[in-house]
Parts: structure tokens; sequence; C-alpha cells
């Protein structure tokens, strides 16, 4: 009888806790033996897949279950919690997250804009350079060396506008440095000034856009305040726009450089004269010619406006 079952197959009878036909029965241990015998840990029979069929399918196997009764309900053994089948629950497909609405979503960066004007509008000169020199307000605050907020004499009467800083400029964190800066002062010195005594320059933007290339409108947009406030607090007689990007953004157009030139504009009731930028000039010498007709007009205007005043 034993012969109908192989080796794997009567073990795993034996856990079952079945007699195995052709075998002795195990005894059970006496109360006293097993209440003192140490417990030792069960480990569990790894069973080949070779013979995993074999012990599923024998009718004798089957057989031998069904007349003990566990049939239907897994083995058992002394002491050792059994595992429960889990009861099956129709999958319920989890509930979306709500959709965020207005007042979760961070503020848009324009929320704080009208606060960031409005200290621009009510700082003074001191607070102002403050303001410059920690903005982070546009990208190029993450790529400057140096914020560079202007030079020269803040109680000049004339106001010289440029781009933005170069290479060396945001090197120095100064205005109007290098080739270009020395071009710029043997000019004043032609019209009797000093950046000195008589005059302040700055530019449109604080910070050098990469690679020089030219400035964005939200670049613009955020720097653009700053002049205005340098503007509001220098109170200059007369402004000269540097080139076609510093005249377009004071008078807020989109004419060509060549048709702002030859005429007096008007920034806020400030005479404003137009004239080529002197990195321009360094490339294109033959206008240094149209650029000192430039500068004679805005003494004469300058001194046009200064007449009255004498004879008051």
């Amino acid at each position: 009888m034993s012969e109908i079952f192989n080796a794997e197959q009567r073990r795993f009878l034996k856990l079952l806790g079945l007699a195995v036909p052709g075998e002795s029965p195990v005894l059970p241990l006496a109360k006293n033996q097993a209440a003192s015998a140490p417990v030792q840990a069960e480990t569990k029979a790894e069973i080949p897949e070779s013979t995993a069929s074999s012990l599923k399918a024998p009718e004798g196997i089957r057989t031998l279950r069904a007349a003990a009764g566990i049939l239907s309900a897994p083995p058992t053994v002394a002491g050792v919690p059994q595992p429960v089948a889990p009861e099956l629950q129709p999958k319920i497909p989890a509930e979306p997250e709500a959709a965020a609405t207005l007042s979760d979503l961070p503020a848009p960066a324009e929320s704080a804009e009208p606060q960031r004007l409005q200290q621009i509008s009510a700082s003074d000169w001191r607070d102002l350079q403050i303001m410059v020199h920690n903005c982070r307000a546009c990208s190029l605050g993450e790529t400057r060396q140096h914020a560079v907020f202007g030079a020269g004499n803040p109680r000049g009467s004339w106001l010289f506008v440029g781009e933005a800083p170069g290479a060396e400029e945001d090197r120095r964190g100064e205005a109007f440095v290098g080739r270009g800066g020395q071009l710029l002062d043997n000019m004043l010195k032609a019209m009797g000034l000093t950046r000195q005594q008589d005059v302040y320059i700055a530019n449109v933007l604080k910070c050098r856009p990469p690679n020089n290339r030219d400035p964005l409108g939200p670049e613009v947009q955020s720097c653009l305040p700053f002049l205005q406030r340098q503007i509001a607090l220098l109170q200059p007689r007369i402004i000269v726009a540097l080139g076609r990007f510093a005249a377009q953004s004071l008078l807020q157009v989109t004419t060509p450089i060549g048709q702002l030139r030859g005429q007096t504009h008007r920034y806020q009731n400030i005479p404003l004269i137009v004239t080529y930028h002197p990195a321009y000039l360094l490339r294109s010498p033959l206008e240094k010619r149209k650029a000192w007709e430039d500068l004679q007009m805005a003494v004469q205007v300058y001194s046009a406006q200064s007449l009255p005043e004498l004879f008051q």
C-alpha cells in the first residue's frame, strides 16, 4: 500500500497529521514532555515545481483529505497562526484627487508686482540702491556678477541713459567703463561736462544680459521702474538717450533711432535728446559726426531753458 505514495507524498501526509499506510503512526508527546520541550521554529518546506502537480493531483491524497474532513480547509499546525485567505472585494477605483482651486494654487508673480512698484516709488536714493542690488525680479539677477546702479554725480543737471551693462561693467559693478566709457567721457569733455560734477549715468537694465544679447520684454518691464524712480529723484534738467533701446524705452515707442534723432522729445516734461550709443560709435566711427550734432543740439536745448533763470 505504501508503494502508491512516493517520498514527497508521504511527507505531505505527515504534515497533514495523517497516518501513512504501511508506517507506524507518530505518537503524540506527553503533556509534561510537550510543556518542557522548547518550541522549535518551523521552517517552510520548499516544494519543487516538478512535484507540485503530483501533490495536488493524485486521487489517493484527495480521498484521504476528504475522509479527514480537511478538503476545504488548510491544515493547521499547533501553536502557529494560519494565514486567512483574503476576502475578495470588488475593486473600487481610487478617488481622484480633488482639482486644485484658485486659493490652493501659488499666487502668480504678478500679484506681488503692485506692492513691489509701490516700494520702488516710495524709496529714497539709498533704499533704491539696496533694492536694485537685491533684485531677483527676472532671470538676469541669477546670471549677473554685479547689479550696476549708475555712476556720476546725482546732483548733476544732466542724465545720460544707456541700454544695459556690458561685460566689463558687470565685472566691476560700474556704469560705462572700458572703451565705451572712455569714448563717453571724451564726448562729455567736448561738451564741457564731466561725470564727476555735471552728469549722472544710468542704464535701462541694471544687470547684464548674457552674451550682450538684446534685452527681453519681461526684463525691461521688471527693471524700468528703477530707472523711472531714479529720474524722479534726480530731477535732471535734460536727458540724453544713448542708443535705440534707451530712447524707445523712455519714450515708449518703436520708432527707429534715425527718426528719433534731430528733435527734442519730452519725458515727463524733461527735454530728451536721442543720439547713438558709444558702443555703436566704436563699431561705426563714421557716425560720430551725427552724434556730435546731437550733442550740440542737447547743449543748445539745455542753454535755452537756462536763459530765463538768468533774468529772474
